[in-house]
């Protein structure tokens, strides 16, 4: 007789669908605690697990502990917003401005709606060293991206000769990067669109302000 209780197999989720599950619960409940004013520094294991509505031992398992935890929320939080920034980079540029401005209004957009958990990876990131490489190391990925762009852009003409890749990838990461942080952290006043329209138009002259 067959048991009432027991999932058949071939209903049952693969690993992966599992974890997938499983980490976007997690990732749920750090936000929605964050969002309650506890720093991720005092977040409890226990309180995390609960919250997600699985078992420490469940917990564990994936998470060993709560840098990797932190590491891995960053990473399914900022897949969008990194992606909006590589498709324009990638992109012909035929439309410069309009086309980073929107590239930037997504990220901003995709950093507010994660809004408590990347601001606790900007803190836990200044002391925590393996959070803090992580972070660096995801920079410094797409600031290598930017450069070979401007590398390409300036020996196909389209760029001034006199501009410097390596050195106008680091500015731009870190102006982008500083930016949307301290925009979505801090009440400024200033409207995501203002944000977004001033930082691309910023972007913009650094690249093409002076091209031939």
């Amino acid at each position: 007789m067959p048991s009432l209780t027991r999932v058949p197999r071939s209903a049952r989720k693969p690993a992966e669908d599992r974890r997938v599950d499983f980490e976007r619960r997690v990732l749920r409940a750090v936000e929605e605690l964050l969002a309650e004013g506890i720093p991720f520094t005092e977040l409890a294991v226990q309180k995390i697990a609960a919250a997600s509505g699985s078992a420490r031992s469940t917990f564990y398992r994936y998470f060993p502990d709560k840098s990797r935890l932190l590491i891995r929320m960053a990473e399914l939080a900022t897949t969008d917003l990194f992606a909006a920034a590589e498709q324009w980079w990638a992109d012909e540029h035929a439309d410069r401005r309009a086309g980073v401005v929107r590239a930037i209004g997504v990220m901003i957009e995709g950093f507010r709606a994660h809004r408590h958990l990347l601001l606790a990876l900007s803190e836990v990131a200044t002391y925590d060293r393996e959070v803090g490489a992580y972070w660096r190391s995801r920079v410094a990925t797409f600031a290598a991206l930017v450069h070979t762009r401007l590398d390409a852009d300036r020996a196909a003409g389209r760029l001034a000769d006199d501009l410097n890749p390596t050195a106008t990838a680091l500015v731009l990461t870190s102006m982008v990067e500083r930016t949307i942080t301290v925009a979505c952290g801090l009440d400024t006043g200033i409207s995501d669109e203002e944000v977004a329209e001033a930082l691309g138009r910023a972007i913009w002259l650094v690249v093409y302000g002076d091209a031939p």
